[in-house]
């Protein structure tokens, strides 16, 4: 069989032309700064849009990427590499921030409002000029922060940058992304490899075997630059960084906290003249987990520059950084909010070949309704196949309500299919990763379990940090009413009851959460919903209320939900409980609304895309 290290060899050896083109064009050019380089020089290459499930240097049913490859050749491969959201703008936050996006409140897709960074940090270009580089990034930004300071230098390359002076290049590579599968739709025969997650239909197999052969046509981009850095005699003083933003791109990938959602690939190009900087061999293979937050103290540790203490990640490579430190690592943690106008709230984490996933609204099924997901043919296959009946095995489990946690043997199960959380065998690795999880949550603190629209009224995107500092004690308190979800419901029942009854609306909220996840076992509450959705002075805590009635079917959630629609003055109040109608109409329930676009009070451009979906073709959310 052949092994990765083989095919690192093979590869490179199959890209010996242009080896060889580059080798030439370095002998003839000398570099722009100096034979003696004192700081090497930093480049960043990414990928939109896909896991490393897409190429062949991680997985048997990937595309050849045999530049890349020959990067590998030169440095090491990152297999256990993650991006810490599963979608553009949170991923980007947390690169440029070293920050877990819900500690900053970055985490929401295409903000309402952009986040305040916190005195004393600093996006990493701007760390990277005041440390003396040249900045430059070619040229997606996306980012769900603010930030007034100086950042890149040019919005192209690194060759304007004075003689001698390091640089900072970032370059996207828009061609793998997700809008490239739009416009596909004639189908493919059988012989390609589709996840068993997915229903194998000739749309699916198409969209597999396209985004694999794109994955070629990237890597002869990233060649491209390769070659320039040659030109420019400058590769070997480079530190050179392939990765992925996020995972992606076929349904259930991007968007969602699966392993396709965010283990990202990742090789790192060492320069002969700073591989005494590192203490990776060549053509190796590291084992130890790196997230997203550790990428911007990586580099900085790399030039010799401090990073601010703000930061939560930590330098994976750089003087004192060993291989056998660097191997024990073995954690990565996951967030996923609102993604445009689509809401759930599931948290992650990784320990080694585990994976356990923490699904706090658990009726939100997986393929709800997102407007610019089904742009995809392969996507909205799979939707047109759940609502004619016609889906089979794993792949139904798209549009089923999830469990409010789940346990996965990554090894075993890379896909993510067989949930081991109800297995005796493994109850004390659920234990164990869930205790982790809650910790982690409270520790930063997590700014999710407070609703987007109650983040935004508090003036808590101005202040994220000082905000999750005063209400530390409380958002603790909300994680531990939220997790009476995964008590015994006779345990938490006197929690729920509590909550339920607070002074706290936003006890009330996770306590009628919980009731909805336990459902029909929890219908001793339906009194007290049924007194919350009529009267509660919070609207949210009246539409959980409502949802939760309608989920076990004790009463008609039109009239509550309708009415929080018409009288809701916060867009992203009306954008929530329009994600409860999607998810009940859609849902088990079945539960039709006559709605309009002027049953809805506040106006915002992701209301007008869910009011698109719900009003048809028809209506088109004239107002």
């Amino acid at each position: 069989m052949l092994t990765r290290r083989d095919f690192l060899r093979s590869a490179a050896v199959g890209a010996a032309g242009a080896a060889a083109a580059t080798r030439a064009m370095a002998d003839k050019k000398p570099a722009a700064s100096g034979d003696k380089p004192a700081r090497p020089n930093i480049v960043w290459l990414m990928s939109e849009d896909n896991s490393k499930h897409y190429l062949k240097l991680f997985n048997e049913h990937g595309g050849p990427t045999p530049r890349i490859a020959q990067m590998a050749e030169h440095g090491s491969i990152f297999p256990n590499a993650f991006s810490n959201c599963p979608v553009c703008s949170p991923a980007r936050s947390t690169l440029a921030t070293g920050c877990y996006a819900s500690r900053l409140g970055m985490q929401f897709h295409r903000p309402h409002t952009h986040t305040q960074l916190p005195a004393g940090l600093a996006p990493i270009p701007a760390l990277m000029r005041s440390a003396g580089y040249y900045t430059s990034n070619h040229t997606k930004t996306d980012y769900n922060f603010k930030y007034k300071g100086e950042t890149w230098h040019s919005r192209k390359d690194w060759r304007g940058r004075k003689a001698g002076q390091p640089f900072f290049h970032k370059q996207t590579f828009t061609s793998t992304h997700e809008g490239k599968l739009f416009k596909l739709g004639k189908g493919e025969e059988g012989g390609v490899f589709v996840a068993p997650c997915h229903p194998d239909t000739p749309l699916f197999r198409e969209a597999s075997k396209a985004y694999r052969e794109m994955m070629t046509a990237l890597d002869a981009q990233i060649g491209q630059v390769l070659d320039k850095l040659t030109e420019d005699g400058v590769l070997e003083e480079t530190f050179v960084f392939y990765f992925g933003d996020n995972g992606g791109v076929l349904p259930r990938s991007k968007g969602y906290l699966y392993e396709t959602g965010l283990n990202v690939p990742l090789v790192v190009r060492i320069p002969e003249k700073f591989k005494h900087l590192v203490d990776i061999k060549p053509g190796s293979e590291v084992e130890g987990f790196v997230s997203f937050v550790d990428f911007a103290p990586t580099i900085l540790h790399l030039v010799g520059a401090k990073a601010p203490a703000g930061m939560d990640g930590r330098a994976f490579m750089g003087p004192g950084v060993t291989l056998a430190d660097l191997n024990a690592r073995d954690e990565a943690f996951g967030i996923a909010d609102r993604m445009d106008e689509k809401y759930d709230m599931v948290r992650t984490l990784r320990k080694g070949r585990y994976k356990y996933m923490r699904n706090y609204q658990p009726f939100n099924f997986d393929g709800l309704w997102n407007d610019y997901r089904y742009k995809m043919k392969a996507f909205h296959e799979w939707w047109e196949l759940h609502k004619a009946g016609k889906l089979k095995g794993k792949a139904a489990l798209f549009y089923e309500p999830k469990a409010p946690e789940a346990l996965y043997d990554i090894e075993a199960d890379p896909y993510e299919v067989n949930d081991l959380s109800g297995d005796p065998a493994h109850a004390k690795v659920l234990a164990a990763l869930r205790d982790r999880l809650s910790r982690r949550v409270k520790g930063l603190p997590d700014l999710s379990f407070f609703p987007e629209s109650e983040l935004d009224k508090q003036g808590a995107f101005a202040d994220p940090v000082g905000f999750g500092r005063r209400q530390k004690e409380r958002i603790a308190q909300l994680v531990d009413t939220a997790d009476l979800a995964l008590a015994p419901f006779a345990d938490a029942a006197g929690g729920i009851e509590a909550a339920l009854s607070s002074d706290d609306p936003w006890q009330r909220y996770w306590g009628l959460n919980a009731c909805s996840c336990f459902g029909k076992r929890a219908e001793r509450f339906v009194d007290a919903a049924r007194k919350l959705a009529a009267g509660d002075a919070e609207p949210l805590v009246r539409v959980r209320a409502a949802e939760f009635l309608a989920l076990i079917g004790a009463a008609d959630p039109r009239p509550v939900i309708m009415d929080v629609l018409a009288t809701a003055d916060h867009p992203l109040e009306a954008l929530l409980t329009l994600n409860t109608v999607v998810m009940l109409r859609d849902g088990q329930t079945a539960c039709e609304f006559d709605i309009t676009a002027k049953s809805v009070k506040a106006k915002d451009s992701q209301i007008d895309r869910r009011l698109r979906y719900l009003c048809g073709a028809g209506q088109r959310a004239k107002r």
